[in-house]
């Protein structure tokens, strides 16, 4: 799954990872984090990063519709959520991921099927179709206007929404009009006799990682790092250095690379340090070096008299 952006046409996401397939009985004990994911969302990058870094807690997924994230996580079901945007900010706090291209779908007997695999469909190429929305939509909320026509009975009645995006598939598959989805959820009930195509001009599906504002733990925020890329010596959770005094044999009062730029002082002893090492420096300097420790060199000194640009 990429970082915000939007998801290239040709991409097919990872399987996700059942994470309590192969739970031991015995670690009924063991520290666990609760992550829902909407359907068409792929978290399993994320879940092997949280094993790498985390192996003492358990990293559950639990796959929620997207309506429901929202209940989830104010019953505490979930600790956070993989789930579609926006949320209510005064409840929520949230970082936008991606956003899904929307993509739309027919039958392989449909005319729009003769367009090649890299051709794309406009709004005005649908105002023939109905166009079926189902009742979990995520794409066309807030009064989002919906191309195409509205299916109806052969009277002009409109015919009320199908419940859920699998009985649209199934609508569309009969060649009966058209639906609009993410193209996650295309993908998710793919079938042999149903094929899609970017729509240029739809809405986008964006996707974020979501979790209530009063339960920001050091789980979530360590979960926070791994989506955004963080190494691990820079993590703000339970995974950072400070966690892991005792673990790799480095104490949590050393000195970290950052405070190590900003000029922080950590300790006295670091103060020290920090003067020996700048004395050492300017005595090298004086020598008629280029000064102080060369990096990737193995603390050499510079050597002396060699011409600038010619060979380091």
């Amino acid at each position: 799954m990429p970082d915000v952006g939007s998801v290239p046409p040709g991409e097919v996401p990872d399987e996700t990872p059942d994470a309590t397939a192969d739970a031991d009985p015995a670690d009924a004990d063991q520290p666990r984090f609760r992550l829902a994911y909407v359907p068409g969302a792929t978290p399993g990058k994320w879940a092997s990063v949280w094993h790498e870094r985390l192996p003492d807690v358990r990293l559950e997924l639990v796959q929620v519709e997207a309506a429901a994230v929202v209940a989830a996580l104010e019953t505490g079901d979930v600790d956070a959520a993989i789930g579609r945007l926006p949320v209510d900010k005064d409840v929520f706090s949230a970082i936008p991921l991606y956003e899904e291209t929307s993509v739309v779908l027919f039958s392989r007997d449909h005319l729009l099927a003769a367009l090649a695999d890299d051709e794309t469909v406009s709004a005005t190429d649908l105002v023939q179709d109905p166009v079926w929305v189902p009742g979990d939509d995520v794409l066309f909320t807030g009064g989002r206007p919906v191309p195409g026509t509205v299916p109806a009975d052969p009277d002009g009645n409109p015919l009320e929404r199908v419940p859920t995006t699998a009985d649209v598939v199934a609508t569309v598959a009969a060649n009966v009009g058209v639906a609009v989805l993410p193209m996650s959820l295309a993908r998710l009930h793919r079938r042999k006799d149903v094929t899609y195509r970017p729509l240029s001009d739809g809405p986008t599906a964006p996707v974020g990682l979501v979790w209530p504002v009063d339960r920001t733990t050091d789980l979530v925020e360590e979960l926070i790092g791994i989506v955004r890329g963080r190494t691990v010596n820079s993590s703000r959770g339970r995974g950072g250095p400070s966690s892991r005094k005792g673990q790799d044999g480095a104490s949590a009062d050393a000195p970290t690379a950052k405070s190590a730029r900003t000029g922080v002082k950590n300790s006295s002893k670091s103060v020290s340090g920090a003067k020996k090492r700048s004395g050492a420096g300017r005595g090298a300097a004086a020598a008629g070096g280029r000064g102080g420790v060369q990096r990737g060199k193995g603390g050499r000194s510079a050597p002396q008299g060699k011409k600038k640009g010619k060979g380091r």
